[in-house]
């Protein structure tokens, strides 16, 4: 990468707070900077590597300070970027050429479950310990030269902490990911996207109006919807008994009446309209998700565009997260929802979305040499429909002609390719699976995949098949329950047979799994190299797995674990890692071939969000496409899909 920039400045912020009312602890980044409260004491600033003085300036003397660099050719260094450069681009109208950030640094580096604070990070290097303010400045808008004198003496060694540890980080760290770094911050501190506040208000409205007359019609209120005890009560003067389930945590029976209980489910879907209508004006109250995140998008419109919150590195496999603090996840919001519908670009640009089509069981086909599926993505055929043909022996079957066979085979080839159980299958099927509506498979349906009286016999007889059987929470009678457990695991004992090469693949991660990461004996794999400990990516960066041990659970049966909380590793979530961490790969590239043209100020999952002209969003949006399904050079021969479209509301752009 050709450097954009010519000097790096390094960076530190010292601001007002309150611990009544002004603190980060209380408010999100956005909230804290865009408040009227705002007020910067002053800030620290090095170029780094160079043998001067770290200089303290007075908030006075930052906009006149600031004024004086070429930001056009600057970068700037600071530890959670995202505070510091915010103030930078929305307080003073300053935008870095490039930004540096260690936070996400260390992250990628070290993994999401140790702590990568400024002070952890300097203990852990052998660093000077973090400084100490002995004054606090809480509630203070004017400060001594004493105290001043001491905040710049802290905000200094900040500085210094932070490039002394950027040193050790930056040695090998892939250039690519350092552009992605800078590519997600700025998506926050250089924000482009706008709310439409008249949706918002109009949606917060009717939603309000229609939980209001649920409670209306069935003379209640919300706290008797929202207490799990008050609503097990207004089920019982229905003629309903309350669904139980058996805790995980305490082994006694509870009520079981989450969202997402095979319980509720039954109830909310089930032919009883009170229950129902009842269910309905729960999940109203209780999913406030969705209202209180529509309230935030409306005031944030209020303050201004909107900061798209990720964290860079926030999971396992490299995938972002939600930005911590940011209090709106814009990793979920709801396909079609009037969420999305209400983000837009601004007036003479179009957003052009870009989304990988079945990135994941494109790469574990790839990774585990399964030519057959390979083929099937070549050919352009509705995948689910033709791995169904495979999986059920029906040539030329299509969503028309066998949509059930084709949705179990679609759950078959988006989730069991990590080595799932019946039994987990059956459950999830149960309350929705990757986000379908509820199944319960039928005798009938069991029938269908090939389940006899010998195959239950056979079933029946397996060690423990009946005790994971009547741990599935249910509503349904046991024989129900016994015919959907058969067709799940028909449907699990079809799709390993089918894709034979997933299971093999499956065994070289157990392999590698003993041999490797745990025995420390190099291995290579395609594109990934496995040691003690880690995996080896093809951009350099690495699956973590640290503190790798062996323990005995409580049945005594040997297995796996890593990291503080004990995480179970085995074969299954090693192909799943793995296929994550590819997929996300070969989504960056995508972005970063993209970003070279259009900036990318938004991704969700496998998907991309560009601001385009609108002169030229007809050609962009081949454009993109083309770019996200370049075939990678660590990938040979991987057939990559996308799908996309153009509108000026994100909600709108792939419809």
């Amino acid at each position: 990468m050709t450097k954009p920039y010519d000097r790096i400045l390094s960076i530190d912020f010292e601001t007002y707070w309150d611990s009544k009312s002004y603190t980060l602890s209380k408010l999100t980044t956005e909230e804290y900077i865009r408040d009227d409260k705002f007020l910067a004491f002053g800030a620290c600033i090095h170029e780094y590597g160079s043998a001067g003085a770290t200089q303290w300036y007075r908030g006075d003397e930052l906009h006149r300070v600031l004024s004086t660099y070429d930001w056009g050719r600057t970068a700037v260094l600071a530890h959670n970027a995202q505070f510091d450069v915010s103030i930078l681009s929305w307080r003073y109208n300053v935008r870095p050429a490039f930004i540096f950030d260690t936070l996400s640094m260390a992250r990628a580096l070290r993994g999401v479950e140790v702590g990568n604070s400024l002070a952890r990070l300097a203990t852990d290097f052998s660093l000077p310990p973090k400084g100490t303010a002995v004054h606090s400045t809480d509630g203070l808008k004017a400060i001594s030269q004493e105290v001043e004198k001491e905040l710049a003496d802290y905000c200094a060694h900040d500085v210094y902490l932070c490039e002394e540890i950027f040193k050790r980080l930056v040695v090998g760290y892939p250039t690519s990911e350092l552009r992605l770094i800078d590519m997600t911050l700025k998506m926050y501190t250089e924000p482009v996207l706008l709310l439409d506040q008249e949706m918002l208000v109009k949606a917060i409205e009717e939603e309000r109006t229609i939980r209001e007359g649920l409670l209306q019609r069935l003379d209640i209120d919300e706290k008797h919807l929202a207490s799990n005890p008050k609503f097990a009560e207004l089920l019982h003067k229905l003629g309903v008994p309350p669904p139980m389930k058996t805790s995980k945590t305490t082994g006694k029976q509870t009520l079981a009446l989450a969202k997402n209980d095979a319980h509720f489910q039954a109830l909310l879907n089930g032919d009883n309209v009170d229950v129902k209508t009842l269910c309905e004006a729960r999940l109203k109250v209780k999913s406030t998700t969705e209202r209180t995140r529509a309230q935030r998008f409306l005031e944030i419109a209020q303050r201004g565009t909107l900061p798209v919150p990720l964290s860079y590195y926030g999971a396992l496999s490299g995938r972002w997260t939600a930005s911590k603090g940011s209090a709106i996840n814009m990793q979920n919001l709801k396909r079609n929802s009037f969420l999305r519908k209400a983000i837009m670009a601004p007036e003479g640009y179009q957003l052009v979305v870009g989304d990988l089509s079945q990135i994941e069981p494109r790469v574990l086909a790839w990774l585990s040499d399964y030519e057959d599926m390979l083929d099937i993505f070549r050919s352009g055929a509705d995948p689910y429909a033709a791995f169904g043909a495979q999986m059920f022996n029906i040539p030329g079957m299509t969503k028309d002609s066998h949509p059930d066979l084709r949705q179990s085979a679609k759950s078959a080839l988006l989730g069991c390719g990590y080595g799932l159980g019946w039994a987990s299958f059956a459950q999830q099927l149960l309350t929705g699976f990757l986000g379908a509506p509820p199944v319960r498979y039928s005798k009938d349906f069991a029938k269908l995949l090939g389940v006899n009286s010998e195959y239950a016999q056979a079933f029946a007889k397996w060690d423990g098949n009946e005790e994971k059987l009547m741990e599935i929470p249910h509503t349904c009678s046991t024989q129900d329950l016994v015919y959907h457990s058969l067709a799940s695991k028909a449907i699990i004992d079809t799709y390993r047979r089918t894709a034979h090469p997933v299971v093999s693949f499956w065994s070289m991660c157990d392999h590698a799994l003993h041999k490797s990461l745990v025995g420390g004996k190099e291995m290579v794999y395609k594109c990934v190299t496995f040691r003690k400990g880690e995996i080896e990516l093809p951009n350099g960066m690495k699956l973590l797995y640290p503190d790798l041990r062996q323990i005995k659970d409580d049945k005594g049966k040997s297995q796996i674990v890593y990291g503080p909380h004990a995480t179970k590793l085995y074969a299954g979530k090693i192909t799943n890692n793995i296929t994550q961490a590819l997929a996300r790969i070969v989504m960056t590239d995508g972005m970063l071939k993209v970003s070279k043209r259009y900036p990318v100020k938004g991704t969700v999952h496998d998907e991309l969000i560009a601001v385009v002209p609108d002169a030229e969003v007809e050609d962009a949006k081949t454009w993109v496409l083309a770019q996200m399904t370049m075939e990678p050079r660590y990938m040979p021969g991987i057939p990559l899909n996308a799908d996309g479209g153009a509108h000026r509301r994100y909600g709108l752009a792939k419809n």
